[in-house]
């Protein structure tokens, strides 16, 4: 994962539209990969084989989409023409490789709203459209159009790839102190529904002693006899 971090921190900067120089101008993207990497810290008995690059990755990915309302304003990053939704189909998608069937099972998205993002985007950055946020219908494409797209593709993804900002010397370290804190918050709860639980059996099998429901009580009154 150390030698993943500038990857990671450029993908965070893409995301929030930061430049990445002077050093530490992407404050946000910053803020964005110390939390991502902090919940696959927490998370690390867990991952059962999963790469941790790609876990951090989808964590970054959907803590940008759930805060996607505060990177709306421009802030002087590469991509500042698209809307964060946008940016974030495009940076999957494209600077991460990530397949459109992926991308759209990680965002809740339908694979075909993938696509029609992506081409938009990446229509906006080679300045053959202008930049908007509504909704388009997606058109059908013949072979010869896919690959023009592809090469389209190819050439925002050549954009993407720039040197990588400089990597905060602190950040791992704020990242697993971050980790440490939600990994001791999640074993308290743990222990703490453990604790419910057991005091609740013990409170059930103390009221089944006491009360011994299984006996029934005799009647008060003396059923009547048959031919009385």
């Amino acid at each position: 994962m150390a030698g993943a971090a500038g990857r990671l921190l450029h993908t965070a900067t893409l995301l929030t539209a930061e430049p990445t120089q002077p050093p530490g101008a992407n404050e946000r993207a910053q803020r964005l990969l110390t939390a991502a990497l902090a919940r696959t810290y927490a998370a690390w008995d867990g991952l059962h084989g999963e790469d941790p690059y790609d876990r951090t990755r989808q964590e970054l990915a959907i803590r940008f989409a759930h805060e996607a309302w505060r990177h709306h304003r421009p802030r002087g990053g590469l991509l500042d023409p698209l809307t964060p939704r946008e940016r974030l189909v495009l940076v999957l998608r494209l600077y991460e490789g990530v397949a459109e069937e992926q991308t759209a099972a990680l965002l809740g998205l339908p694979v075909d709203r993938v696509r029609a993002l992506c081409n938009r985007s990446v229509a906006t950055m080679r300045g053959t459209r202008r930049p908007t946020a509504r909704r388009l219908p997606v058109r059908l494409l013949g072979v010869g159009a896919m690959s023009r797209q592809g090469q389209k593709e190819e050439q925002v993804r050549r954009m993407l790839d720039v040197p990588h900002p400089q990597v905060p010397a602190d950040l791992a370290e704020r990242a697993a102190e971050q980790g440490g804190r939600m990994l001791r918050r999640r074993r308290a709860f743990r222990a703490l529904v453990v604790f419910v639980l057991c005091v609740a059996v013990v409170a059930f099998t103390v009221w089944v002693m006491i009360a011994e429901p299984w006996h029934v009580s005799p009647s008060e009154t003396t059923p009547p006899l048959d031919g009385a």
